[in-house]
């Protein structure tokens, strides 16, 4: 009885997660773009932040309570500084958005070395609708199918709706296809942790966002790198920060196309997900990221063996052995699930739980909204770095020790990270039939022979009961 109310309470927590993560993307994702914001995506593909104050890491702001207008829409904050954690709720007032100066032009030199200059200004059309599963009748899915050719994608039919309680089917198969929603199923082709003790591998989704900035100021001010895990229609909207992520030293990484969990899609949706994201990088800054993180950490062998054969490895948030997560929850104060106070808490557990590892780790937080960054630049990240023992916070492929040339496809010196096409002889970013990035055969097939063994050698272990969750 108490074992079925248990997953009653979290098919239905999961069933609001999911939820609340698409509303808030469909009624947040455009709000307080401003005329500032709007040149970011019309003028020179140039950024960089400027925000005044309000990236102080300081709670000196006044206390204010949360007021609405009568249009629905939270307050003008009077404060213009991170304001104290009681006052960071859902429904908070919001502060103007700080202007933005460009200083990076095409042709500019990135940091990593032998990456192409950066390219012209991204165009504004020929994208599919943002915010929604592109279609995949388009001449460049079309194209970008073909990469799955030679590769043994599992013959996993969709899940319901990505829950576990709207398909009980997959739910009760949820180890032997991989299924990380279910159970927090990975495999040996995930990246899931940072292999040093106190290594601590910072990522943030779902950008770039009008608030990203307040949060580059503040990684600045404090020498740090993250990776960002961006979401193709906001790439297309500001392109210019994602070029000011990259070339301050910071990861770029694949977050799809419109922010839609995986497993429920078809093949080609996911190719088209995947494949309009990875092109809208490329189109910005001139490379095309060799890792992804499927939107909610929803993959399951499926999505992974489509991700790798376009020559992207999945990354998820590190879990403790008992299932712990190392989720912020600054998501669920953005959606009403939790005070800004009950946020910090979990972050404090998350600091707790890194210390009793015996790796390091990776963890999740958000760069979308006001709410999220404020916790991060106020609170967290100064709780990270103050914490003892030191944590060594770093972005994630500085944390695995990858040279930074191999988070990029056309700087990689890996032969086999990323898996590269088997039967094209490189890649085609554009989807126009012309290949960008040549591979020699033999490389190709090697890494095809590495996808192919790799899932099914994990598959096998999870059936045998030996891949436990991590």
């Amino acid at each position: 009885m108490k074992f079925a109310a248990s997953v009653l309470l979290l098919s239905a927590l999961q069933f609001a997660e999911a939820h609340i993560d698409k509303d808030l993307h469909a009624r947040h994702v455009k709000r307080q773009v401003t005329t500032a914001d709007a040149a970011t995506t019309s003028g020179s593909s140039t950024i960089v932040a400027t925000a005044s104050g309000s990236a102080t890491g300081t709670a000196t702001g006044s206390t204010t309570t949360a007021t609405v207008t009568s249009t629905g829409a939270p307050a003008q904050a009077t404060y213009t500084t991170i304001p104290p954690i009681e006052s960071i709720t859902f429904g908070m007032p919001t502060r103007a958005i700080t202007a933005f100066v460009g200083t990076h032009t095409p042709g500019e030199t990135p940091p990593i070395s032998g990456a192409p200059a950066l390219p012209s200004t991204l165009a504004l059309v020929g994208w599919p609708a943002q915010d929604k599963i592109p279609p995949t009748d388009s001449p460049q899915v079309k194209e970008w199918l073909k990469e799955l050719e030679g590769f043994d994608i599992p013959d996993l039919a969709p899940t319901k709706d990505s829950t576990c309680a709207g398909d009980p089917s997959a739910a009760a198969d949820a180890a032997a296809r991989g299924w990380w929603t279910c159970g927090g199923h990975t495999r040996s082709t995930d990246i899931v942790s940072c292999p040093t003790k106190f290594d601590w591998g910072m990522s943030f989704d779902d950008g770039p966002s009008p608030q990203t900035p307040t949060l580059l100021t503040k990684l600045k001010e404090e020498n740090l790198h993250a990776t960002f895990f961006v979401v193709g229609s906001r790439v297309i909207e500001r392109p210019a920060l994602v070029i000011e992520e990259y070339m301050s030293g910071h990861e770029i990484s694949v977050h799809t196309w419109s922010h839609n969990t995986l497993t429920k899609l078809t093949n080609e949706q996911i190719v088209a997900e995947l494949g309009w994201t990875r092109k809208a990088i490329r189109d910005a800054i001139g490379v095309t990221p060799t890792t992804m993180r499927p939107p909610q950490g929803d993959i399951d062998d499926r999505v992974r063996a489509i991700s790798m054969a376009m020559g992207m490895i999945p990354i998820i948030w590190t879990s403790t052995p008992d299932g712990g997560k190392f989720d912020s929850n600054d998501w669920r104060v953005a959606g009403g699930l939790l005070t800004g106070v009950q946020a910090v808490d979990t972050f404090k557990t998350i600091l707790s739980n890194g210390t009793a590892l015996d790796t390091g780790f990776i963890s999740l937080q958000h760069d979308l909204f006001e709410i999220t960054v404020d916790i991060a630049v106020g609170y967290t990240i100064d709780l990270a770095l103050t914490h003892e023992p030191k944590f060594n916070l770093q972005s994630i492929g500085e944390c695995l020790n990858y040279p930074a040339g191999n988070l990029y496809r056309e700087t990689t010196a890996n032969a086999t990270f990323p898996y590269t096409n088997l039967t094209a002889g490189g890649l085609d970013v554009d989807g126009d039939g012309t290949i960008d990035i040549k591979t020699t055969a033999s490389t190709s097939k090697s890494a095809g022979f590495v996808v192919s063994i790799s899932i099914r050698l994990a598959v096998a272990v999870a059936a045998l009961g030996l891949l436990g969750q991590l």
